[in-house]
């Protein structure tokens, strides 16, 4: 049976999704977000299902935890809140957030999503470790229209091999760019393949990259 991962400090609604979600999956619940980024690496659920609002952590800041990790960084996050309105939506799925659901719950809907996301293979959790770190870069390349860019940008994790940044410029999966390393001047790095996009339809887009060929220093060695 999958695992689901409840973090809402309202004892309520944690029971009330108990209840209409334990038929199908193995509830795990707590209402402390300290220790649900805890249970997370612990229990490995298949995905988790987060509140926004709470003491200590909101669920903005561990929606961005989660999203960042290696071990969490592929588990879908379903946000479940009471705040209404487009910006905060926008800012969840900015933050990696799969789906958002308002408070009173739609249950049919959760259980469709839910059962829609965890049915589709997932890639598996990465071999590398990755690290949340802020490098500039330029990018330069091709984009998805055949028209040359060269835009500056920064990371938000990395690997050995592999990073994530923002790219305004549209561009397809499989094609390559190469990569400039800004930190101490410009430093050519080598050539990196996009192997995921994620909120493409925002003005800056965030895209994956892993290293093809490297003929310089990077960030990680």
């Amino acid at each position: 049976m999958q695992k689901l991962l409840v973090i809402d400090d309202e004892e309520a609604m944690r029971r009330l999704l108990r209840i209409n979600l334990s038929d199908t999956y193995e509830v795990i619940e707590t209402g402390d977000p300290e220790q649900g980024l805890a249970l997370a690496m612990q229990n490995k659920p298949s995905a988790i299902l987060l509140d926004l609002r709470m003491p200590r952590f909101s669920g903005f800041e561990l929606c961005r935890t989660f999203t960042a990790l290696t071990s969490t960084q592929l588990t879908p996050v379903f946000i479940v809140s009471g705040e209404a309105g487009s910006t905060t939506k926008s800012l969840c799925k900015e933050l990696g957030a799969t789906a958002y659901f308002e408070k009173p719950i739609d249950f049919d809907a959760l259980r469709a999503r839910l059962a829609e996301v965890l049915s589709t293979k997932r890639p598996e959790r990465r071999r590398e470790v990755r690290v949340r770190l802020r490098a500039p870069l330029k990018l330069t390349g091709i984009d998805i229209n055949g028209n040359s860019f060269e835009e500056p940008t920064h990371t938000e994790n990395v690997s050995l091999s592999a990073f994530l940044c923002g790219c305004s410029a549209a561009l397809k999966l499989g094609s390559l760019v190469q990569v400039f390393l800004l930190s101490g001047g410009e430093q050519f790095v080598g050539s990196a393949r996009v192997v995921r996009s994620e909120a493409t339809d925002t003005p800056y887009p965030r895209h994956a990259f892993q290293f093809v060929e490297k003929s310089g220093q990077w960030v990680l060695q």
